[in-house]
């Protein structure tokens, strides 16, 4: 039987990546939802086998602003409550974290660019252990808390970077679906402004893309593949 994953994207740059070759094969049908283009007050948010959140450059706390953060919120803890298989990457992890009451706040330095991870002994058991030594792309200004219901599995010298809770929910702050290897160039685009007021020269950007894109993505499937499989 096919199994359904929906990923809630929120800009057009932001997709699966490559996750999505891997969950294809692993049996899943993969469907898309626009947060910016399609309303989320109507989706059934146990319906799917897999719920995935997308990254996006906005913070958790500016539901004043982006009215569909909050609505994001009610359907994250609703599934959560449900223990269903739930993944968030950047903007998705912070949701993940608020929606489980740890805070979520301006880090005070953006990091951006490749780096690799440390991780905790949790991390090395988990599908995490894949990405030990590998230099993972990390593009956010915002850091969450690890919520106390969950399992701290990696961080850098800025802040925490993933964790779980149980085999069913698993927290990305970087990006490890990210195809560094095919270059970032609508990365760098969309994030123009972003780079500029950081300081961040895009070329260095695509060098680091070129040196480590193609180890990022072989580390990433093989992480996503593991937890897939160990999924109920």
């Amino acid at each position: 039987m096919t199994r359904q994953a929906l990923a809630l994207q929120h800009v057009a740059f932001e997709t699966l990546g490559t996750f999505e070759a891997v969950l294809q094969q692993a049996g899943y049908q993969v469907q898309y939802h626009d947060v910016g283009q399609q309303d989320l007050s109507g989706l059934d948010p146990l319906a799917a086998d897999l719920l995935v959140i997308l990254g996006g450059p906005v913070g958790v706390y500016e539901q004043a602003a982006y009215p569909f953060l909050a609505t994001e919120q009610v359907l994250i803890r609703q599934r959560l409550a449900a223990g269903k298989p739930t993944l968030g990457i950047c903007l998705g992890a912070q949701q993940i974290a608020h929606a489980l009451g740890a805070g979520v706040a301006p880090g005070g330095v953006k990091e951006i660019g490749f780096a690799p991870l440390t991780l905790s002994a949790a991390g090395y058991a988990s599908p995490l252990r894949h990405l030990d030594g590998v230099p993972v792309l990390h593009w956010h200004g915002d850091a969450f808390e690890v919520p106390a219901a969950a399992v701290a599995l990696a961080s850098t010298a800025v802040c925490p970077q993933a964790f779980a809770i149980g085999t069913t929910v698993l927290a990305l702050q970087f990006h490890p679906e990210a195809d560094a290897s095919t270059g970032l160039e609508s990365w760098l685009i969309g994030h123009a402004c972003e780079l500029a007021a950081a300081g961040i020269d895009p070329n260095r950007l695509r060098a680091e893309a070129q040196q480590h894109g193609a180890t990022l993505r072989e580390a990433g499937q093989r992480l996503l593949s593991e937890w897939l499989e160990a999924l109920p």
